[in-house]
C-alpha cells in the first residue's frame, strides 16, 4: 500500500514537469512568434496553472502520507484552494503585466492544461 503511494506521487510529480516542460515550449514558440512579451505572456499563462497544480501535488502527497490516507475533504479543499490560486494569479499577471499579449497567455494556459491529459494517455511516462 505505502509502494502504491509513493508511485501516485511520483506520477503526480512527473505530471507537474510535463506541465513546465510544455510551458517553457509554448513560451519559446511564442516567443518566436510574438516576441519577448509574447514569451513572458506564455509563461505566466502557463505558470497560473503549474504553480497551482504543484502545491496541490504537494498537499495531496502530504495528505497521503498519513495513516489512512488523503480524505475526500482534503482533496476537495485543495482542489478549489487550487482553482482560486489559479484564477487569482491570472488577475495578478492581467493587472501588473502591461504589455501582455492574450493569446499567447491564453495558448500558455490551455498547454498547461492539456499536459496532464498527455500524462494520463501515455504508459510510458
Amino acid at each position: 500500500m505505502v509502494a502504491a503511494r509513493g508511485e501516485a506521487g511520483m506520477l503526480m510529480f512527473r505530471a507537474i514537469l510535463l506541465q513546465v516542460v510544455a510551458t517553457l515550449v509554448v513560451a519559446a514558440i511564442a516567443g518566436l512568434l510574438a516576441g519577448k512579451h509574447g514569451a513572458v505572456s506564455a509563461a505566466l499563462g502557463g505558470a497560473a496553472i503549474v504553480l497551482p497544480n504543484s502545491l496541490f501535488a504537494l498537499r495531496l502527497f502530504a495528505e497521503s502520507r498519513k495513516p489512512g490516507g488523503a480524505s475526500p475533504a482534503a482533496f476537495f479543499v485543495g482542489e478549489f484552494m487550487k482553482v482560486a490560486a489559479t484564477v487569482a494569479l491570472l488577475a495578478a499577471a492581467a493587472s501588473l503585466y502591461r504589455e501582455m499579449h492574450w493569446l499567447a497567455l491564453i495558448a500558455g494556459l490551455v498547454v498547461a492544461l492539456k499536459a496532464n491529459l498527455l500524462a494520463l494517455l501515455s504508459k510510458k511516462f
